[in-house]
């Protein structure tokens, strides 16, 4: 079989010399040393010390056998742990070309380490086309949100200057509200991506959780009762050190998701102390969310089949932002069926130490 091109047939190559240079030194080396050991130690008077047409004979098989068996032990070898690094090198090379599908195969497993390369490497390809897939989906699914607003606002403005719709209040405030829409998913789309890359800055201090929570509750209570939802509030005395506009910020995500998807009932916020946990819970009356899509709850523009894209069912980030807020602080979110049925959020926060 004819050596390969390239990393293969170079290292190959390498220790083939080396083989042969070794196996020369050997026979060489050992001739040489059972000359001068025969030399200053004859084995006998009669003989002259010096190795016999049959022992030079011999000494050359013997180190020829030895030398074929070492150049085809380190051939084997080679291939073995070349034959991953080859592929390794090819694959390299085809996702410096763009080819982010490109994967190693580890050959033979016995070579530990080559195969957890091999495996590392696949693993980073395989990370690398998935960030550059959810790139992809990031640019369609912004670009769709975007053009719903600014579509209105187009057709709206376009209106107003040929005359078909008056310029009264009432047009005015649909334009505004298509406004607020774009800068909402702005603002959303922007901490996520400053919390992804760990630049989300927060304004840390000690705060009163029960106070934030009250505030803010009693300033939504009018528009959740307006929609047939009561408020219901379990709150206990702690304090964390937080960032108290992003805590309510995440507080008002997750009470707009309860009113825009759950049943018209009872909402229930309940603030406890676990351990060294504050634990925020916000639990509705159903339906929850759809089996396929709780895995996925806290990723960016997921939205159950239900949910259409209009400004009533949100741009599928708010529960990412929940999730980029939460975990900024340092805590954990969590999504479980409520006793009611329903969808019961759970936001954990480290307390500080006493």
């Amino acid at each position: 079989m004819m050596l390969r091109q390239g990393l293969s047939r170079q290292i190959l190559l390498a220790m083939s010399a080396v083989t042969v240079i070794a196996g020369l030194l050997v026979f060489f080396g050992t001739y040489l040393a059972f000359s001068i050991i025969f030399y200053f130690s004859p084995w006998s008077e009669s003989e002259d010390g010096l190795l016999t047409g049959t022992d030079f004979l011999v000494l050359s098989v013997l180190i020829f056998l030895a030398l074929i068996m070492a150049a085809i032990a380190s051939v084997r070898l080679a291939r073995r742990i070349l034959e991953p690094l080859e592929s390794l090198a090819q694959s390299a090379r085809r996702i410096k070309d763009g080819d982010l599908s490109a994967r190693a195969t580890p050959g033979d497993h016995s070579l530990g380490e080559t195969a957890h390369l091999v495996s590392d490497f696949n693993a980073m390809a395989q990370r690398l086309q998935d960030m550059a897939a959810d790139v992809t989906l990031w640019n369609a699914m912004i670009a769709h949100e975007l053009r719903t607003p600014l579509t209105i606002l187009k057709g709206r403005l376009q209106g107003i200057i040929d005359g078909v719709f008056e310029p009264d209040e009432c047009s005015l405030q649909s334009l505004i509200l298509q406004v607020d829409s774009l800068a909402r998913l702005v603002e959303d789309l922007r901490t996520v991506t400053l919390a992804d890359s760990g630049h989300l800055d927060l304004h840390i201090e000690p705060i009163r959780l029960h106070d934030e929570i009250h505030n803010l509750m009693h300033v939504m209570e009018p528009e959740l009762n307006a929609a047939g939802f009561h408020l219901t509030l379990d709150l206990a005395d702690i304090v964390v050190r937080a960032d108290a506009l992003r805590i309510r910020q995440a507080l008002l995500a997750l009470v707009t998701n309860a009113r825009r998807y759950a049943v018209r009932g009872t909402i229930e916020i309940t603030l406890s102390q676990e351990n060294q946990l504050a634990v925020i819970c916000v639990s509705d009356e159903g339906p929850g969310l759809p089996s396929e899509l709780e895995p996925w709850a806290f990723e960016p523009f997921k939205r159950g089949a239900h949910a259409g894209f209009n400004e009533a069912s949100g741009n599928g980030l708010g529960l990412s932002v929940v999730r980029a807020i939460v975990e900024a602080h340092g805590g954990k979110i969590r999504y479980r069926r409520s006793p009611k049925g329903g969808a019961t959020f759970e936001i954990s926060l480290r307390m500080p130490d006493s």
